[in-house]
């Protein structure tokens, strides 16, 4: 693979990785509630996902989905259904983790793991992401090297821009601020993840 090459797959990630969408919710969510090592968790772990998905592209899910329009709607409506869990769950919170803080309470940095696989892993948007854009790279990259660091630009892409976010998001300034909002913020996660999950249904 050549250099230019890699800027072009490089500028795809970054694009791919910085438009809002349920990701940026969950991580934003994770970070004001739970701080920054949360945030970070959330980051990581749906890099993770998109590594999964990078990893499945070049071992032929790009032929796999285009083939098999059912397995495709399957991840979809259970996309769908994830991001619907999380909003119910949101709009039931009183007062959202950030509360929890406030009483000496632990929060589970498994469930924002958790919470940040599932999301990359259940978003349809990666998949069409892949499919349409990501696998164009796959023909260009045989050698194990290549091939290395086809799955692991979009993982570090991913991962490096959520972190930022996380950074940002739980700078004790601008967290004070929030906290003192955390139940209005879990109301509004809450609205956001179900229209996205509607937009989902509606469009699949």
């Amino acid at each position: 693979m050549t250099f230019s090459i890699w800027l072009s797959l490089l500028m795809i990630c970054m694009l791919g990785a910085m438009s809002p969408g349920p990701s940026l919710a969950v991580v934003a969510k994770h970070s004001l509630a739970g701080g920054r090592l949360h945030g970070v968790v959330t980051s990581w772990s749906h890099a993770l996902g998109v590594g999964v998905y990078a990893l499945l592209t070049l071992l032929g899910l790009a032929v796999v989905l285009k083939q098999s329009p059912t397995l495709f709607s399957v991840i979809t409506y259970a996309g769908a259904a994830y991001l619907a869990y999380l909003g119910v769950n949101a709009l039931r919170s009183k007062g959202g983790v950030a509360a929890k803080l406030a009483a000496g309470k632990q929060v589970d940095l498994k469930k924002a793991a958790r919470d940040g696989l599932m999301i990359s892993l259940l978003n349809p948007k990666l998949a069409l992401f892949f499919l349409a854009l990501f696998s164009q790279f796959v023909a260009v990259g045989t050698e194990v090297t290549s091939r290395a660091v086809i799955v692991a630009t979009p993982l570090l892409v991913d991962g490096l821009w959520y972190t930022l976010i996380a950074f940002v998001l739980s700078n004790p300034k601008v967290l004070d601020k929030l906290r003192a909002k955390a139940q209005l913020i879990d109301r509004l996660s809450g609205v956001v993840l179900i229209l996205l999950a509607l937009r989902v249904v509606i469009t699949a």
